[in-house]
This record gives structure tokens, sequence and C-alpha cells, in this order.
């Protein structure tokens, strides 16, 4: 039986109390005043009758607090909030976009999902919303090993027309840092603006410890930065064809590469285009599910709950689908 025959996935009544499920696993509670208390479903309840539905349409899930006297879902608060599709056929989306490994386009979501082009971008864009981290613990604790590279995709709209136009190579391309921490086999990336030694420093010393080994390749913007702060800095010579340490074969970058191979092809292949203002969101779907990955110990359905378990309070609306992006 197919994984989408199961009942959420079609039943607007189960899918509601799936995600409820895993947003409120100790009871609901108040998205206004925050009561747990004297909280009671509202049953039979339907919408305003219209052309398409005479009889209106059962609103499922609905609840009302007894403190604020407010009725609400559990979609308040979280990205499906304000949203017209049903909350079955959000759930479908989630699963298709967390199991497939190099993403689905909007184009393909929407013929299989059976809504318009548009709806199905935006739809994407608020899955990506949830699968970007709250937290970000530094990388490296107890002594390990994190690898650090950077790579190129698509043209950067913020460089100015003329070179653009003139100039060809990396400093006209879209820039992406990542970090993979080998022991947790976390990865963690960043949409930069240039890779000067004052971009990439912060972000090297915000998310590593200062007890981790630093594995990168030759790049002289690693060097004073990993020399100086971290407890050893190993390098490979990628331009001498150097692809792992002579004197250590644990030396190397080759996860990273790896990583690199899946976003490309994903990017290239699946998404083919991405301007600069959304690439951040498309960055963070690869690093969530390459971080929840089988070999981590996630399959599909689970990597689908932590995508649902962290909606909350990431809400985007249509007019600024980039205006939370440093948020």
């Amino acid at each position: 039986m197919s994984v989408l025959s199961k009942k959420r996935f079609h039943d607007e009544a189960a899918a509601f109390a799936y995600v409820e499920s895993i947003i409120w696993p100790e009871g609901p509670f108040c998205p206004f005043c925050g009561s747990v208390e004297k909280i009671y479903p509202l049953t039979g309840v339907r919408t305003k009758p219209s052309k398409k539905h005479p009889e209106g349409v059962e609103r499922h899930g609905l609840k009302k607090c007894g403190e604020c006297r407010k009725q609400f879902t559990v979609r308040k608060g979280t990205v499906f909030e304000e949203s017209h599709l049903p909350l079955h056929i959000w759930l479908q989306a989630i699963h298709l976009l967390c199991s497939s490994k190099k993403g689905i386009s909007s184009h393909q979501l929407a013929r299989t999902l059976d809504i318009t082009g548009k709806s199905a971008w935006f739809l994407s864009h608020r899955i990506r919303e949830a699968m970007r981290p709250k937290s970000m613990a530094p990388f490296g604790s107890d002594r390990g090993a994190v690898e650090a590279d950077e790579t190129f995709f698509g043209t950067d709209e913020n460089v100015p027309t003329k070179e653009t136009k003139y100039r060809r190579g990396a400093r006209n391309m879209n820039k992406v840092l990542s970090l993979v921490d080998r022991e947790t086999g976390q990865v963690r990336s960043f949409v930069v603006k240039d890779l000067k030694i004052n971009t990439i420093e912060p972000i090297l010393m915000e998310n590593i410890e200062r007890e981790a080994l630093l594995l990168t390749d030759e790049a002289l913007h690693y060097r004073a930065t990993g020399r100086e702060y971290f407890r050893m800095h190993r390098s490979v010579n990628h331009s001498e064809e150097e692809w792992v340490h002579k004197f250590h074969p644990a030396w190397h970058t080759n996860t990273i590469e790896g990583y690199f191979s899946i976003f490309k092809r994903g990017m290239r292949g699946v998404y083919q285009h991405c301007s600069t203002k959304h690439l951040h969101r498309y960055v963070a779907e690869f690093d969530f599910r390459y971080s929840n990955r089988i070999k981590n110990g996630v399959d599909d359905e689970e990597r689908a709950e932590r995508t649902i378990a962290q909606v909350i309070g990431k809400r985007l609306t249509y007019r600024r689908p980039d205006e939370t992006a440093n948020a």
C-alpha cells in the first residue's frame, strides 16, 4: 500500500488529528492567551454557504478558549494559517517535499496535488520556512571534526548589471558557505555576499566550537581564522588534486563535497533557476533533508513529522515571501 494511502492524506478530520498530535502533544493551548485549561471542541460548525458549497464546509479541528472566548484551530500561528488549501493537501505536499532527495518543483507539485502553480510555489516556500531550524548549537563539540567549504550557484542579482554582463566566474555567482559536523552528520549553510575574511570569520566563530578540528581546502579566507580560533586547522590542496591529506586519511572535505553534489543536482536538475532573494530557503530545504536522512536514523515519515513540529511561529505572507530571511 502506498504511503499516501494513509487516512490523514485524504481525510480532513484525520489530518487535523495528526497535526494536533504533533504540535499539541500535551493537549491544545490557546494561541491568543496561552491558556491550556477550559479549551473545548466545537463540533458541527460550518462555514457560510457559497455557490461552490451551498451548505457550507465543516470546520474541522475548531476549538474555543474558555478564558479569552476566542475560536482557533491548530493552524493558528503556523505556516498553515489563513491558507485556503485543506490540511490533508498540506500533508501530502510536506511528505512529497521531505521524501524527494533532490526536491520537487512547484509545477510538479501543482500537477500532483491538482492546485494552481502559484499556490504550489507559495506552499513550497512555506514548507521550506518550516524546515529552517530555530536554534543552532555550535558544531564540533567533544573535539569533533567540522568541514567547511563554499559553492556557487546561479547569478547574484546584487552584483551590478555591467559587471555581470562583461565578467564571468564565481564573483558574479551566488555564494553558499556550508559546514558539516562529522560526528552528528548535520549540515548548516549560509548564503553570503562575498568570501572575504570579515564575512566568513563571524560565521565560523558563531557556529563552530573552539575545541573543534576545522577541515577546509586551501582557500586563504580560512587560514587565519582556523589557526587563531580553533584547536586545529588542517587543509587539503584541491588545486594540486590533493583530495585527502597525505599525512592523515581523515583530513579531507569529501563529506561536504558530497552534500554539494546533492544540492547542485537538485538546484540545476529540479529547480533549474532560483533568484538570490529566495536562495536561503532552498538552502534550508537541502540542509534539512541532509541533516535528517536515513543515515542519521530518520526516514521519510519522521522527516515530515519533524517539519510539522517546526511550523509554529513561521507564518509567511504572499506579498513578501523573503521578509523573514534574517528573522
